[in-house]
């Protein structure tokens, strides 16, 4: 699979060179194995905060032969100096912006450590970018920019609105590409919205793990399942919604990660500017749906426990991916039912996650 333009003589080797941010997460992992895949050399920093190294080195046993175009370094964004050492021996051709903390619920209870880690962070890798030459960025969004939405699908051109301090890490950092780009041309962007990512690489070697008690529905729900939790704590049954729980949009993870892939894609073939996408399958799922779909796939009940709603959680929120499908040529492929047969299999296969029982019992 060449992602180069027709008619070039094949990639230089700068242009092979992609800097992948928090590449040791969930999404970030997924996404470099597909890069390497691809035939790029895949260049991983994350501070492990909230991931760790074992995911790496899982992308290098998924990658066969191409493991040796993977390299990683321990580094923090808001370390600005040592990532300026990495730009001055390292020629990227662009980046893949990944890395920033996550969990709405924390982010309300400590927005200054959501401002202080997401926004100087990428200031950081903006201003190393912009001396070094390197003007192609792929950052992750969120769908939470469009806070609670007035009706749904939302679509790319909704007034933008978070609800809570992570959402407004992720809106302010649009923002910022936005002024960039337009005080410099040469910058092109793409802004990938997306919204529920659910689901593992289908060899069940890589997956979600995420430290601690888990912030997001399904990371639980498999928790419960294979016994490391006593049952699922579902936040708020008094939604305006078709059963009363929260309804979201999930998507496969390694549909998202062929959405980084494609946008890539644009940036090497297209003049973007400053371009954004939704990535989602254009449906709501119920949490108890989504319940109810990984029983069926694992054979386990699933005990609930309904609790008051989560500071700054939305009611309904899901995709219009029209925009996506058309300009990037992008589609999700996979539902609710493999999404959910996939976390099982990484479940089996990694009940404790990447790490032994030892280290995952002082997460309790």
């Amino acid at each position: 699979m060449s992602l180069f333009p027709q008619g070039s003589n094949g990639a230089s080797e700068d242009e092979k060179r992609i800097l992948v941010t928090g590449g040791a997460g969930y999404i970030g992992s997924h996404t470099a194995l597909l890069l390497l895949q691809a035939g790029f050399k895949v260049y991983i920093i994350d501070n492990l905060d909230n991931s760790v190294e074992d995911a790496v080195q899982r992308v290098a046993e998924l990658a066969g032969k191409s493991q040796e175009n993977l390299f990683f370094y321990k580094m923090d964004l808001r370390n600005k100096d040592k990532l300026k050492r990495l730009f001055s021996i390292v020629k990227f051709y662009a980046v893949i912006h990944f890395a920033g903390l996550k969990a709405v619920g924390e982010s309300v209870a400590k927005p200054l450590l959501y401002h202080g880690n997401n926004l100087i962070g990428t200031l950081n890798l903006f201003d190393v970018m912009n001396e070094y030459g390197c003007k192609k960025l792929v950052f992750s969004s969120s769908a939470t920019v469009y806070g609670q939405p007035a009706y749904v699908p939302c679509t790319e051109e909704f007034p933008l609105s978070a609800a809570n301090p992570y959402g407004r890490t992720k809106l302010f950092i649009e923002e910022i590409a936005r002024d960039v780009q337009q005080a410099d041309p040469e910058w092109s962007v793409i802004l990938l919205r997306y919204f529920n990512p659910v689901g593992a690489h289908p060899s069940g070697l890589m997956g979600e793990d995420p430290k601690g008690i888990p912030n997001n529905l399904m990371p639980y729900v498999q928790q419960v399942a294979v016994g490391r939790r006593d049952e699922l704590y579902v936040f708020g049954n008094d939604y305006p919604t078709r059963d009363g729980t929260g309804v979201r949009d999930y998507i496969h993870v390694m549909d998202l990660a062929d959405g980084h892939i494609k946008a890539l894609k644009k940036l090497f073939t297209d003049d973007v500017g400053c371009s954004v996408y939704n990535l989602g399958t254009g449906r709501g799922t119920s949490v108890l749906e989504m319940v109810e779909a990984f029983e069926k796939a694992s054979g386990k009940k699933i005990p609930l426990k309904f609790v008051g709603r989560r500071p700054g959680d939305c009611s309904e929120v899901y995709a219009s991916t029209e925009k996506a499908e058309r300009e990037l040529d992008w589609r999700a492929k996979h539902g609710i039912d493999d999404m959910c047969r996939d976390q099982w299999n990484w479940a089996v296969k990694n009940p404790w996650g990447y790490r032994a029982p030892e280290f995952k019992d002082q997460d309790q």
